[in-house]
C-alpha cells in the first residue's frame, strides 16, 4: 500500500526516456508522475483514447528498483505511470489536462499524506515535442492564477522506466474497498468522470 507517511527545475540530460519493446505504430507515450501512482493510473485509464497505463518507477540512481527501496526515498525514483495512447483519439495536451486536475502540482514532494520524493510531481518527456509542450502547459497554468501557491512540477530526463511489480498494476480497479482506494483514488476517479466527461471510453 502506498505510505500515508512513508524545485527547482530538474537539470536536464542530453537523453530522453527510452522507450524500449512496444508496438509504438500510430502510438504515442506520455510518462508522469503525481503521487501515488494507483491515483494516477486509475483516472486515466478512463479516457479514450488510452490503451495502457503501467505504473513504474523513474529518475533514481538504482537499477531495477523494488517497491521497498522506492519507498525509502533514497534511490531517487518517483512513483510514476507510463501511458499508451492513440493520438488520433486523444492528445499529449489532453492527457496533461488530466494529470493536472487528478494531483495537486504546488505540493513539494508530497500528495496529501504521501510524503517523500518519491511522491513528486514530475513529467518525463519522451522526446522534445513533449518536452516543449510541458513547459508550454505549465507556464500558462502559471499566468492564467488557477492556483494560489506555484507549480512546483519538475520536467525531467530519465534514461529507463521501471515497471513496477505486478501487485501495483491496475490496483485501483482490482482494490475498489480497499481503505487507501476508497479515501484518496476513489475521488480523483469520480472527478475525472465528471469533469471529463467528454472524454470517457464508452461503456
Amino acid at each position: 500500500m502506498c505510505c500515508w507517511a512513508c524545485h527547482s527545475k530538474a537539470q536536464l540530460s542530453s537523453d530522453y526516456v527510452k522507450v524500449k519493446d512496444m508496438n509504438m505504430e500510430n502510438k504515442e507515450v506520455a510518462i508522469l508522475a503525481g503521487g501515488c501512482f494507483w491515483c494516477v493510473e486509475a483516472p486515466l485509464l478512463l479516457l479514450e483514447g488510452v490503451d495502457t497505463v503501467v505504473s513504474g518507477y523513474i529518475g533514481g540512481h538504482v537499477e531495477n528498483p523494488t517497491y521497498a527501496q522506492v519507498c525509502t526515498g533514497q534511490t531517487g525514483h518517483a512513483e510514476a505511470v507510463k501511458v499508451t495512447f492513440d493520438p488520433q483519439k486523444i492528445t499529449y495536451d489532453e492527457i496533461l489536462e488530466v494529470f493536472f486536475t487528478v494531483h495537486d502540482p504546488t505540493q513539494l514532494n508530497r500528495q496529501g499524506n504521501d510524503i517523500g520524493t518519491q511522491y513528486r510531481s514530475a513529467i518525463f518527456p519522451v522526446n522534445k515535442d513533449q518536452e516543449d509542450k510541458a513547459r508550454y502547459y505549465i507556464e500558462t497554468l502559471e499566468k492564467s492564477g488557477a492556483y494560489e501557491r506555484p507549480i512546483v512540477t519538475t520536467i525531467e530526463h530519465a534514461e529507463t522506466f521501471y515497471t513496477a511489480e505486478d501487485y501495483h498494476q491496475n490496483y485501483y480497479n482490482r482494490n475498489p474497498n480497499e481503505m487507501y482506494c476508497k479515501i484518496v483514488a476513489r475521488p480523483k476517479v469520480e472527478k475525472v468522470k465528471k469533469v471529463f466527461a467528454d472524454k470517457l471510453k464508452k461503456q
